[in-house]
């Protein structure tokens, strides 16, 4: 048991949001992305309702998404203002990952308010980060604010709400430390 507490937190530990700009072009295998995906649906969910549900691109895909991107900064860009390099640039961030992941939530309103959901959602996309973080991929989950317009897009269906994109790439970025201030401060042990 002593190797699997060093093992989990080493892995919780050096998790970090690696971006894009760090992915090196190299595929995911699928069943590295399937392995991810499992463990996700893991994640403790309260009425077992498993509000969890992912869209994912790879591939050829990938461009679809990047052109989602790249086509709402032409439709909200003045023609005057527009520059090719910032539509070519607004998808970028897709094209340089080796898989996106569409974070969505299913909503149960008959039985659970919305913030357990997403409770629920949020641990499943930490079980896909730490579980990336030990096959070695690079990843962060990115909440922009277009995330209505990206379910419109992907049609779905209205009890469903769009939580992000879960980046991930096989990558070159440095280790990093973490940065984060002692647990001490943030304890109050009850008397």
């Amino acid at each position: 048991m002593e190797q699997s507490i060093e093992t989990i937190n080493a892995i919780i530990r050096g998790r970090r949001s690696i971006f894009p700009p760090s992915y090196i072009e190299k595929e995911i295998p699928d069943e590295v992305i399937n392995d991810i995906l499992e463990n996700a649906n893991y994640a403790p969910t309260h009425k077992l309702t498993e509000p969890w549900r992912f869209i994912v691109f790879k591939g050829a895909s990938l461009d679809r998404l990047a052109g989602f991107f790249s086509e709402r900064y032409r439709t909200v860009t003045a023609p005057e203002s527009f520059s090719q390099a910032r539509y070519d640039a607004a998808g970028e961030k897709v094209l340089k990952s080796g898989c996106v992941i569409v974070i969505n939530a299913e909503l149960h309103p008959d039985k659970l308010p919305e913030w357990e959901e997403t409770a629920s959602v949020a641990c499943a996309v930490q079980n896909m980060w730490l579980t990336a973080t030990a096959y070695g991929l690079g990843s962060y989950w990115s909440s922009p604010g277009v995330l209505k317009e990206l379910a419109e897009f992907l049609g779905l269906p209205e009890n469903q709400k769009c939580m992000g994109l879960y980046f991930m790439g096989y990558h070159n970025a440095p280790e990093m430390p973490a940065r984060r201030t002692p647990i001490e401060g943030k304890i109050t042990w009850a008397e």
